[in-house]
């Protein structure tokens, strides 16, 4: 076991699209470094699915300490707001004893929330929603304009640049008011704070293979979900479909057959198709951040080792 001689924080983070063999590698690389593995997949947080969330395996879990994985229960009503006020101060203490730690998963604004967090908004209760929604109900599109021009002109005149009668423009001007009438001050007021420093150098790792061979990774993927019993663990969700978690590729799908929509060859093809557009736009989104360093998803460990020391140096 070797650990980082430094006496700075290091967080590595591994990314990439689904199926491309992140957790194998996060493994490899908590035994070399004798550190845990936090999560950044925000489907595995849920107790309830396992098949469908590629969550690691039994023997896999044994082998590293891992954290946030299957913590929270499918009826919580959890955000990525949430997981950066828990992750964070659990890094503080995972540093306590080990001055390199590693992330893994593939929800991009996860990720984020871990490397530059977001702006930090006041709570808005319960009372004030309603009261938003209430009047929303009454008055109409109306109500929103005057109340969100009245609390914040600033960002009035911004959304007067887009269609504002969306239902996605309508949702955020409830926002903006809701958490103007929170903090009695304007919307605008909280954007572009200093965020919380972060008290790590991040590593971030990248894994890609050619397109032809990640989706045929996910194509048996998907075939092994089927045969390890995904559509029994779907069934058993069916009361709950509407919650948020469950507004996911594998369980809409089987969801449908289950409804009668389709059939179960026709929910297989569908689960494989919208994972491999979900593949894409994973490394759409990753591909943005240019500190992040791509390798095969055939690199020899000892490669991506000698990258990781010699960033330290």
């Amino acid at each position: 076991m070797e650990k980082l001689k430094s006496t700075n924080n290091y967080l590595i983070v591994i990314v990439g699209p689904t199926a491309i063999g992140k957790t194998a590698l996060s493994i490899q690389l908590a035994k070399h470094f004798n550190c845990d593995i936090v999560s950044c997949d925000s489907r595995q947080f849920y107790k309830e699915m396992t098949i469908g969330t590629a969550v690691p395996s039994t023997d896999e879990l044994k082998q590293a300490t891992h954290h946030f994985i299957q913590n929270k229960s499918i009826s919580e009503n959890y955000s990525v707001g949430d997981y950066e006020k828990e992750v964070l101060p659990l890094l503080d203490r995972l540093f306590l004893k080990n001055n390199i730690q590693i992330v893994v998963g593939g929800s991009g604004l996860y990720v984020d929330a871990i490397l530059k967090g977001f702006d930090d908004f006041p709570e808005v209760s319960t009372e004030i929603k309603s009261e938003i929604d209430q009047n929303y109900e009454e008055k109409g599109f109306e109500y929103l304009q005057e109340k969100l021009q009245q609390l914040d002109p600033f960002y009035f005149d911004f959304l007067k640049t887009t269609n504002p009668q969306t239902l996605v423009n309508q949702q955020r001007m409830k926002r903006f008011i809701g958490v103007s009438m929170a903090a009695n001050a304007p919307y605008s007021s909280f954007l572009n704070q200093d965020k919380n420093k972060r008290n790590f150098t991040p590593i971030i790792i990248g894994l890609e293979a050619p397109r032809d061979v990640m989706y045929d990774r996910i194509n048996k993927r998907v075939d092994i979900m089927m045969n390890n019993g995904l559509l029994l663990e779907v069934a058993n969700l069916k009361e709950n479909q509407q919650l948020n978690a469950l507004q996911t590729v594998g369980y809409r799908e089987l969801f449908d057959f289950i409804d009668g929509k389709i059939s179960l060859d026709e929910a297989v093809e569908e689960i494989k198709k919208n994972t491999r557009r979900f593949a894409k736009r994973q490394i759409t989104w990753f591909k943005r951040n240019e500190a992040t360093e791509w390798f095969s998803y055939q690199t020899p460990i000892k490669n991506i080792l000698s990258y990781i020391n010699e960033f330290t140096r």
